[in-house]
């Protein structure tokens, strides 16, 4: 398999590369993800300009997904609010990414289109276009199909209860992709450990804005980049504190930094391996693996139990009662393999009981 980048002339900096390092839990990307093409006439890059490149790219291209792609819902999974400095969609409908790579850090800007017919390519496609900047461009475009889930088999997941039936077809877009970045999977996981969303977003904000790196290339404003392993664990405690992170929150992820490497290996791993690795260490548990496990190995079957909400709106959905995650891992036993895709698309419908009882409240760790 082979991936083509381009690199306009006199444009400096690290040559563009394809695939990526061993180890790095990096992918090859399948076959089609093509380079630009060559300047026009007038000496402009058409499709260059249709994805917005205000600068030139380290690395830009374009990608014939063989299925319907939802393209927000896909990678949706991988922002963390609204105010995430890592993730951004712009008012033209294309999204930017930010990541560490094993290359170095990258930013990358995605847009996607439906086509109604591609040569040699039966049934329903997507054109993904793409460009990235930065150490990691190169990395960031070779992955960016098994993100956006040329690896989802969907094999098997034939549902037969009504709900699941309807919601598959109406997100038939929606692929179970891999980021193939495991600590970078792993850190707002464990910011989102038995506490509310706004006060796990806000942790993940703060400390990205604070130790994160500005994003390579004509990012919009605010974006950083993921910290690497040593920054992280170097984050004094008054800076936890800061963020409204406790102590053992904090522990956790300098002590996963600590091994952040091996943690790499996982997304080579069998789901029951990769679940082992990851809950060897203090502090990961069940939910915080799985979380993992789904964007950063694509893992369709990697139930988030533990969550405070899912139990209910999968028993509520599948059996019209609310159920705790031994009645929710019941319900889902038929759909093994796709367990996780099954309770998204639940997720996906809004389905759930209504709220009557309390609310889990807000700790601002920051006034203790």
């Amino acid at each position: 398999m082979s991936v083509r980048a381009s690199r306009p002339a006199g444009h400096a900096g690290r040559p563009a590369h394809a695939g990526s390092p061993a180890g790095g839990g990096g992918q090859p990307a399948p076959e089609g993800f093509g380079g630009w093409p060559a300047p026009d006439a007038a000496g402009g890059r058409p499709a260059l300009d249709a994805v917005g490149g205000r600068a030139a790219p380290d690395a830009a291209g374009e990608w014939r997904a063989p299925f319907v792609l939802d393209l927000p819902q896909t990678l949706g999974v991988h922002q963390r609010g609204r105010g995430d400095p890592a993730f951004r969609i712009t008012g033209d409908g294309a999204i930017w990414r930010t990541a560490l790579t094993p290359a170095g850090p990258g930013t990358l800007r995605v847009a996607a289109a439906q086509l109604t017919t591609v040569p040699a390519v039966p049934g329903p496609a997507t054109l993904v276009r793409a460009a990235s900047w930065g150490p990691g461009a190169s990395w960031l475009l070779g992955t960016l199909p098994a993100l956006l889930g040329s690896g989802d088999d969907r094999a098997g997941f034939d549902p037969a209860h009504p709900v699941l039936r309807e919601m598959s077809a109406r997100y038939q877009g929606v692929r179970v992709g891999r980021s193939g970045l495991v600590f970078e999977a792993l850190v707002p996981a464990v910011l989102g450990q038995k506490v509310v969303g706004v006060e796990a977003r806000r942790a993940w904000r703060f400390l990205l804005l604070r130790f994160g790196a500005p994003a390579p290339g004509p990012a919009p404003p605010g974006m950083r980049v993921f910290p690497p392993p040593r920054v992280w664990r170097r984050i004094p405690s008054w800076d936890w504190h800061r963020a409204g992170v406790e102590g053992v929150r904090a522990r956790t992820i300098i002590g996963a930094a600590e091994v952040a490497g091996r943690l790499d290996e996982i997304v080579t791993m069998a789901p029951a391996a990769a679940d082992r690795r990851l809950r060897s260490l203090p502090g990961i548990g069940p939910w915080t693996s799985a979380e993992t496990r789904q964007r950063a190995c694509g893992d369709a079957d990697a139930v988030s139990v533990g969550d405070y909400h899912l139990p209910a709106a999968v028993g509520w959905a599948l059996a019209g009662r609310v159920v705790d995650d031994a009645g929710m891992l019941e319900l889902l036993a038929p759909y093994a393999g796709h367990r996780h895709r099954a309770a998204r698309l639940v997720e996906l419908g809004g389905l759930g009981p209504p709220r009557r009882g309390p609310r889990m409240s807000v700790r601002d760790y920051r006034a203790f």
